[in-house]
């Protein structure tokens, strides 16, 4: 029998459990209450105060160090540089599968960084507002694909991204409906000149191949200075997905604007049908092809278990 101890293979993340992760809050401060998680949760991505004080204080505190040393770096490179400008924005992108939960660890990421001592100004982006219309997503038969790199106006993105990163003071970004599944026209978001901008969205961390005739071609993560990535297992994703079609079923599918309301005027089974239809056909091909593929360039991996609860933090070693 071979007594010698197994040497487990090298990973770029460090491995925490729940427990050990909680302890790195030290002594951070609770600066959310009962009434902000009630504002900021939703009914399919429940949150509650112990998740915030073991998971989301230890983030706080860790992106507080890593904001610190880039604007040290920035300084740094302005000493050497002789002349003095403005600091750019810090991005935090967040990402991972439809019906994950990006959403409320977006929102809940906000208010903490904006309760900083210092206040920084912290603005939210999603990236459904750079989705194509509807309009043109059907004219080009990718209605089909909504969500997948291509339905998005890339060029778009990456400017934005981009000017951001230039350090540009005021910007706008186009708003994305739910209620109507569309990108609002006319409507625009204005952030201007935030200390930090979180971007959430299915693709913020991907790449792609890099055209061979020697174009430099950019992508959304080039930007990127932190990366979160929320994971869970497929059955859960699954379930999560089609428990909350089935909750929108009874809710927001019955306002006469809803893009699903026919699916608040069929029965139960039949609405069942077509969310499973939707996931497998839709949400599952495209995390399978183009999400989780992302997981490897993140910088913290937040692992969900069944009640939603994040049990698993993987933090990329520097």
């Amino acid at each position: 029998m071979d007594d010698r101890p197994r040497i487990s293979s090298p990973s770029p993340y460090a491995t925490f459990s729940r427990g050990d992760w909680a302890a790195l809050r030290a002594d951070t401060p609770m600066t959310l209450n009962d009434a902000d998680l009630e504002r900021l949760s939703s009914v399919d991505d429940p949150i509650d105060m112990d998740e915030v004080e073991q998971i989301y204080l230890p983030i706080s505190r860790l992106l507080a160090f890593y904001v610190a040393a880039r604007h040290q770096l920035f300084r740094a490179t302005q000493r050497f540089l002789g002349h003095s400008e403005t600091r750019v924005p810090y991005i935090v992108a967040v990402a991972g599968s439809v019906a994950v939960g990006k959403s409320t660890t977006a929102r809940v990421l906000r208010a903490l960084l904006a309760r900083w001592p210092n206040m920084p100004k912290v603005d939210l982006v999603t990236t459904d507002g750079f989705l194509l219309p509807n309009a043109v997503l059907a004219r080009d038969g990718l209605m089909g694909r909504k969500g997948f790199p291509e339905s998005y106006d890339v060029q778009s993105l990456l400017r934005f991204v981009s000017d951001i990163k230039a350090g540009k003071g005021r910007l706008t970004a186009p708003v994305y409906s739910h209620l109507v599944y569309d990108v609002v026209p006319g409507e625009r978001m204005t952030i201007e000149t935030p200390d930090i901008v979180i971007l959430e969205g299915l693709n913020v961390l991907q790449t792609g191949e890099r055209p061979k005739n020697g174009r430099v071609t950019p992508f959304v993560s080039d930007f990127i200075d932190f990366g979160i990535y929320l994971d869970a297992d497929e059955p859960m994703l699954r379930r999560w997905y089609v428990e909350r079609f089935l909750r929108l079923r009874e809710t927001a599918f019955r306002d006469p604007k809803s893009y699903f309301r026919k699916y608040a005027q069929v029965s139960k089974q039949e609405a069942l049908a077509a969310a499973e239809t939707l996931w497998s056909e839709i949400n599952l091909p495209n995390l399978r092809e183009n999400i989780r593929p992302t997981r490897p360039r993140a910088d913290l991996i937040l692992k969900k278990g069944e009640s939603h609860r994040i049990e698993e933090v993987r933090l990329r070693k520097i």
